[in-house]
């Protein structure tokens, strides 16, 4: 097994927990290895830190799979995978649920998702690729699922040397399944919907809208395939309306609606947010409640800067066609628009709007979605519920 030595001075992060090590942290390796192998990985003093996959093709030179000198084979996943999924039946509702959330179950590269009794799977480094088959075969008898679908059509999969495919594992099915969230019927397409087929993450936040939305008018901005929109109107909201800029999203929000007979309840508008929040604003449009879920406005420290102007402008907007006393639910899947950030731009468009923020609940992303220490990257959602005065 080849050897990865550190550079004095690069090894704090990787042994305080963090399970990546960059390609500019390493001072060699010694020993032969071919792309996806196990390797060791050693400080700059020769002491042992983990073992995990190598790829030169990525910055993420190192993935660490375990703190132990233990072997990577089947046994080794099978405790991981159990594991992960004893968390989840502790936390969670499993009927539908995340599996298996990557470096936060230490499985670097590996998501699972569960719908009903289907499973969505990827395998996003090559690393954990090279172990898909017998991954896949633990999920299925320990899951026993009805259908499992491969989800692996994202572009991070070309930055380590692999191809984009997606397809069955198990099957074939109909991938248009129906599955429960809290109370709402909700319709996931595996084959095409976003990530895996859906966001279970705002799960939990979804159902915080219950004290906020009883005979309100509300708007429902990035709605997806109506997560949010349909919990508002299923919670009493006399009228909702639900904005995104996919027809494809829109059509599985008015599927969802009429699922749930809350179709006199919610109507669909596709048009960019940007713009139809300055077209409500310019027209005098009030709301109750603003709930506001954009996809990760950047994906890295650089677009820092642009992104907090992007969140900053929805968010001020939003300010301005509330009702005085109307609820905001602000949301970022943006890694690096931390907590502190995040809450910094909400306080920074109040000012602009002229209107104040009382604070009610700060939420992250839903439990089967863990956030572990070592590993700041395993937090990234937040969802901000604020009274705007």
């Amino acid at each position: 097994m080849a050897k990865v030595l550190l550079q004095k001075g690069k090894e704090k992060r990787t042994e305080e927990g963090h399970p990546w090590v960059y390609d500019n942290e390493i001072n060699k390796v010694e020993g032969t290895y071919e792309n996806g192998d196990i390797v060791d990985v050693y400080n700059w003093k020769n002491n042992f830190i983990g073992r995990g996959y190598i790829n030169n093709n990525s910055k993420i030179r190192v993935r660490i799979l375990t703190r132990k000198k233990e072997e990577i084979n089947r046994d080794f996943f099978m405790k991981r995978i159990k594991e992960a999924w004893e968390y989840r039946k502790m936390m969670v509702d499993t009927s539908s649920c995340r599996v298996i959330y990557g470096e936060a179950d230490f499985i670097p590269g590996l998501i699972v998702d569960k719908f009903g009794d289907y499973l969505s799977v990827q395998t996003l480094s090559l690393g954990i690729e090279k172990y898909k088959d017998i991954i896949v075969d633990i999920l299925d008898e320990l899951l026993n699922p009805k259908g499992i679908y491969e989800r692996n059509d994202v572009q991070v999969r070309e930055l380590e040397g692999l191809e984009q495919k997606k397809g069955f594992l198990k099957g074939p099915f109909d991938t248009k399944i129906e599955i429960m969230e809290n109370e709402i019927k909700m319709l996931v397409d595996i084959e095409n919907g976003q990530k895996t087929g859906y966001y279970l993450d705002q799960r939990e936040n979804r159902a915080a809208l219950k004290p906020f939305v009883k005979n309100a008018r509300v708007l429902d901005a990035f709605t997806h395939t109506g997560g949010f929109a349909l919990h508002a109107a299923y919670y009493g909201a006399k009228d909702v309306t639900a904005v995104d800029i996919s027809d494809h999203a829109l059509e599985y929000v008015k599927s969802n609606a009429a699922l749930n007979n809350l179709q006199d309840k919610i109507h669909v508008v596709q048009a960019n947010v940007f713009d139809i929040l300055k077209e409500y604003q310019k027209n005098g449009e009030k709301f109750d409640v603003v709930i506001l879920d954009p996809p990760a406005f950047c994906k890295s420290k650089s677009a820092l800067e642009g992104a907090y102007r992007g969140y900053k402008e929805i968010n001020l907007r939003a300010m301005k066609i509330l009702n005085p006393g109307g609820f905001l639910v602000s949301c970022s899947c943006s890694h690096y628009m931390y907590p502190e950030i995040f809450r910094a731009m909400l306080l920074d468009a109040a000012n602009d709007a002229k209107r104040t923020l009382r604070f009610i609940e700060t939420r992250y992303q839903a439990k089967d979605h863990p956030v572990v220490s070592g590993y700041d990257e395993s937090l990234y959602l937040k969802c901000v519920i604020m009274q705007v005065l």
